[in-house]
């Protein structure tokens, strides 16, 4: 396994190795993994490419996949799902049957979590990114989380 920061040490890496799959981030530190994936084509057109982004859009998903990625996948993403997104089976899931799906309300709870952490706590931020009014979300976040 390699890790690259740039573009231009994951061609290196690639060009050494040989991999079977490159998984990409989107954004490197000098440019974009959009660019690295027709490289990585070209060096290998059977290598299964998957770009993986903080940023995800229906527009880089799309070019991505036109560029030779097999798969694009927003984070944060568990270990099975970017083996899914390789197109390789997943690990068998310890016992299925125990499985229940969250309520509504705990779903809710988890995704304001999520926003607020991705905007540093800062819930003015956070109620415009949720689209709601802020002291709505005041109110949400003064309770405890809801039971699963």
């Amino acid at each position: 396994m390699h890790t690259a920061e740039t573009a231009d040490q994951a061609m290196a890496a690639a060009r050494e190795s040989k991999p079977k799959y490159a998984l990409v981030d989107l954004k490197l530190a000098e440019s974009s993994g959009l660019d690295l994936v027709p490289d990585l084509v070209a060096l290998d057109p059977a290598m299964k490419i998957v770009v993986l982004t903080g940023y995800a859009s229906i527009t880089t998903a799309v070019t991505a996949v036109k560029r030779g990625a097999a798969n694009y996948l927003p984070k944060p993403a568990s270990v099975d799902e970017i083996v899914s997104a390789f197109g390789e089976p997943a690990p068998e899931p310890v016992e299925e049957g125990d499985y229940s799906p969250m309520s509504v309300e705990r779903l809710e709870w988890e995704h304001i979590q999520k926003v607020l952490a991705e905007h540093d706590g800062n819930v003015s931020a956070t109620a415009r990114a949720l689209g709601m009014y802020r002291r709505t979300l005041q109110r949400k976040l003064a309770k405890h989380p809801v039971r699963d």
